[in-house]
């Protein structure tokens, strides 16, 4: 067998000389009277077979080639463990490099790469859409984040209507490249009754063709199919594993059993696998599964299918199988048309004067074909960015730890030069002195990598940490291991990081004036070289732009934590409930409000209850289009508001100053004129110079009077700017009243009263669930999980990156103190005083500081322009992080240049004279 790393040289030697005795066997036998041709037949025959002689001598040669990468091998592990000290700090330091990188991308794994635990994944196809601007749709409901041309628009999500013809036509099309076409959905919070337990779950609706079309087995019972998917059918449902582990106790007994969810009745058919979760978004994991017919027994009148009364909204995820040798730009094509017709058809009609009746053929929604291996792709292009982000800081960790390690193996050459000078002496090839010294830093790596992966399991469990914690960097529950992607990419890594730090060392060791080098003798040079000041240089550099990064969050950090919000968020529990899903509704619904308020407002230690349609800073928001006065719908230019539904006490109990006019009471119910309450920014905005009480604006066609101003407040997080809002008061929007949020002022401690407000629920109806349930201070800081984990990580990684250069520099000064020992005795014999001394050295390491902050800070100038979109009351190049970050650097370099400093000036002059 030819080996891919034969010796050419050696190769070329073994061809001639068999060619050479095949010559001379054919010469001999033309001397005894033969033919050429019969020469040349007994010549092979009586040499034998040239190619197996080869390859047999090929094996040898390649074994002996092998034999000798094993005794490399040996060797450099005997060397390691001579060095333990240098063995140690090596791997450690590769360690938390490898680690770090290995552990995030674990997480670029999960989050971005894997595949759906499905049969032949890579044909499953994901639909999308894109249009031009002036066409219109009906709203949508859920989550779509695409990427479309400028002056365009696009979803991934689609209308019932629109997808049933879709799959009309996919069925009336024998030729068609799809096998399989189907639809799916998240129904978040749905109530979920099982015996006397309560809770709020997620849910997915999903066509019938949705589990044979992944190719989806059940562990047990059977899955939903298109005989389900009917209004006339029983409600059926297939439950998660995890959910049948955590709820029902693993029982195969389950099939057949009844759950409730928001109070009809279902029958469980069916578990899902445990690697199976669901085509959702990334950070979307159902419990439960429903057919798309269940849904409008579940919403009721909020259902996204519509109504002929009202348009359904645009919701479903749209997937599909292709058939062997089908392509994605032909299942696009044999789809486009039918949604085409089918999305124009549904069109609203338009709402003022610049919006046309009949778009242009240009402006057409059509369809975008994609792979839908990994589910859907919204939530993953949210994370994406914030994941390789932090992938680029632990990249640059790692090349900090390279750059040590280079270092490191560059004095410990220098010791060695004497043994490598031999060597080379001796016959040695430098390609064989570099192999050698390569398979050091190697076996360096790979023990690197090995206790890197040990890390990265730790680091994986606080990066699940951080998912569950809801940063909205990392999604919720992620699942992490370290499958064969991951060990690769270790593997690759560790290998790769050998090769990186440990070439340019062995390079420069063996590339020495072997005759000099012998006269020299052990005596070697002090100076330090300049590919040792160039690591320096540059892991300053690095670790500046790291800490640069960190000083910016946390700048960022302190001033939204000082935000005024415009209320007092102080001794405020909040709480949520959804009593729609427990079947109240109108007047029914406003006496359970009434009842419960009755029953909050005196609870020991409570000063007053109140609920609002969005909880303050909690990234929500609620906006509506306004007409002011004098406006109509058909010329009016478009004017947004925020929007806030509210109990009358609303300002009183959330201490939000009443500026002008009054607040609502208890007789703006229905049967009162409707009014209306705006903020400062409301009036400046869209009535200034203006006496803002009395005036009317038009919202949902109605006449709203406005009777009070209000202090601005932030609205849904700190950093937004302050808003536009208008107050209504509930009594006059039961329309659209449902799930409210709660906050309780109370006299001490808000989290002492949750258990109270648990029991007074729990009291008028048992089956409706307490959710949400914290503090306003502790949502608020809630909303700020990203910018402290950005802090932490930044600040964590940045210090250790200053730690490793700080190492690497002490290293560097004390390897060429212990080297200049010779120069340093004269000096000091002439007269030198140990100050001078010192002096000499701090500035060597001093010099080589500067250079690096100047060259990081002077990057990270450039680099910091592109996270401004995450700043706070910080610019980019703000001065006095960038001054606090070199004084910091300075002092760290200053303390690790001391110990080699301080140890210089205690050479003895005659000990150095001495020395060798």
């Amino acid at each position: 067998m030819r080996l891919p790393i034969w010796p050419r040289k050696r190769q070329a030697d073994l061809d001639a000389e068999i060619s050479a005795h095949l010559e001379m066997a054919q010469h001999d036998r033309l001397h005894r009277g033969q033919t050429p041709r019969e020469a040349s037949d007994a010549a092979r025959r009586e040499f034998g077979n040239v190619e197996l002689v080869k390859e047999v001598a090929r094996d040898a040669w390649g074994w002996a080639w092998l034999d000798s990468l094993v005794q490399d091998v040996r060797f450099g592990a005997r060397m390691l463990r001579r060095s333990p000290g240098f063995t140690i700090v090596v791997i450690l330091t590769l360690a938390l490099g490898i680690g770090a990188n290995t552990a995030l991308f674990s997480v670029v794994d999960a989050v971005l790469l894997r595949a759906l635990p499905v049969s032949e994944a890579d044909r499953l196809v994901l639909f999308e859409w894109q249009a031009g601007l002036t066409f219109r749709n009906s709203g949508g409901s859920g989550t779509s984040i695409t990427f479309h041309p400028p002056g365009t628009r696009g979803l991934s999500l689609f209308h019932y209507e629109v997808f049933d013809r879709m799959r009309q036509a996919h069925a009336a099309r024998p030729d068609s490249p799809l096998s399989d076409f189907f639809a799916f959905a998240p129904t978040p919070e749905l109530t979920a009754v099982m015996g006397d337990q309560v809770e709020m779950v997620n849910g997915q609706a999903v066509s019938g063709g949705y589990y044979s079309g992944l190719r989806v087995q059940p562990l047990f019972g059977r899955v939903i199919t298109a005989a389900d998917d009917r209004p006339s059918a029983t409600p059926v449902v297939v439950l998660s594993h995890r959910f049948w582990q955590e709820r029902f106790g693993s029982s195969p007994g389950v099939i057949g059993q009844q759950i409730k969810l928001n109070k009809m009745s279902f029958t469980i058919i069916g578990v899902t696998p445990p690697s199976f979760t669901g085509t959702s978004q990334v950070d979307y994991h159902p419990v439960v599964t429903f057919p798309l017919a269940c849904e409008a027994l579940l919403e009721g009148e909020h259902s996204r299918l519509g109504t002929s009364s009202r348009p359904g909204a645009w919701w479903l995820d749209l997937m599909g199988r292709l058939k062997p040798d089908a392509t994605y730009e032909q299942a696009r094509d044999s789809l486009n048309g039918a949604f085409q017709a089918a999305a124009l058809g549904i069109m609203p009609p338009p709402r003022k004067a610049n919006e046309p009746a009949q778009i242009e053929p240009k402006d057409y929604p059509r369809l975008v074909a994609q792979s839908g291996s990994r589910g859907m792709l919204d939530m993953r292009r949210l994370y994406a960015p914030a994941i390789y982000g932090l992938f680029t800081v632990v990249a640059l960790v790692l090349l900090i730890a390279c750059a040590n390690v280079a270092n490191l193996l560059l004095a410990r050459a220098a010791l060695r030069n004497a043994e490598i000078n031999v060597r080379l002496a001796v016959g040695a090839g430098r390609g064989r002195m570099v192999r050698q010294l390569l398979v050091e830093s190697v076996l360096l790596a790979a023990l690197g990598g090995t206790a890197g992966v040990i890390l990265a399991l730790w680091g994986q469990g606080a990066l699940v940490t951080l998912g569950d914690m809801g940063t909205n960097m990392l999604p919720n529950e992620l699942n992490l291991s370290l499958n064969w992607r991951v060990l690769v990419f270790t593997l690759g890594v560790s290998l790769l990081t050998g090769m990186l730090f440990g070439l340019a060392p062995a390079w420069r060791s063996t590339g020495v004036d072997l005759a000099a080098a012998l006269k020299q003798g052990r005596r070697v040079t002090g100076a330090v070289s300049r590919l040792s000041k160039g690591l320096i240089v540059a892991q300053v550099a690095l670790s500046s732009l790291l800490l640069v990064g960190a000083g910016l969050f946390i700048r960022t950090l302190f001033n939204l934590q000082r935000v005024n919000l415009g209320f007092n968020q102080e001794n405020l529990l909040l709480f949520r409930l959804q009593p729609l899903q427990g079947g109240y509704k109108d007047a029914r619904l406003v006496d359970f409000y009434q009842r419960l308020f009755a029953r909050l407002d005196h609870l020991p230690g409570a000063r007053g209850a109140t609920f609002a349609r969005i909880a303050l800073i909690a990234n929500d928001n609620w906006f509506d289009d306004i007409l002011l006065p004098g406006e109509s719908e058909q010329t009016a230019a478009q004017h947004e508001t925020m929007r806030q539904m509210v109990r009358e006490n609303y300002f009183a109990v959330m201490e939000i100053p009443l500026l002008h006019g009054r607040g609502f009471s208890a007789q703006d119910d229905q049967h009162a004129p409707p009014v209306g309450i705006v903020n400062q920014a409301f009036a400046q905005k869209f009535l200034p110079n203006t006496d803002v009480l009395g005036q009317r604006v038009t919202l949902d066609k109605r006449e709203i009077e406005i009777v009070g101003v209000v202090a601005d407040t932030k609205y849904s997080s700190q950093r937004q700017e302050l808003q536009p809002l208008l107050y209504t008061p509930w009594r006059q929007e039961l329309e659209v009243i449902g799930e409210m949020h709660f906050a309780v002022r109370t006299a001490g401690d808000p989290a002492a009263l949750a258990t109270a407000a648990r029991q007074v629920v729990r009291e008028l109806d048992s089956n409706l669930p307490l959710t949400e349930v914290s503090t306003q201070t502790a949502r608020a800081q809630a909303t700020l999980r990203q910018e402290r984990l950005y802090t932490r990580l930044l600040s964590f990684f940045g210090g250790l990156a200053l730690l490793l250069a700080a190492i690497g520099l002490a290293g560097v000064l004390a390897y060429s103190v212990a080297q200049r020992t010779h120069e340093i005795g004269v000096r000091m014999a002439l007269g030198a005083k140990p100050g001078t001394v010192l002096q000499l050295i701090l500035m060597l390491g001093l010099k080589l500081t500067v250079m690096g902050v100047v060259t990081g800070l002077a990057a990270a100038f450039v680099l910091s322009r592109w996270m401004e979109a995450m700043l706070f009351g910080v610019r980019p190049a703000d001065p006095l992080t960038f001054a606090a970050i070199a004084a910091v650097l300075v002092m760290a370099a200053s303390c690790a240049c001391w110990i080699p400093a301080r140890r210089a000036t205690k050479v003895d002059p005659m000990v150095a004279l001495r020395y060798e």
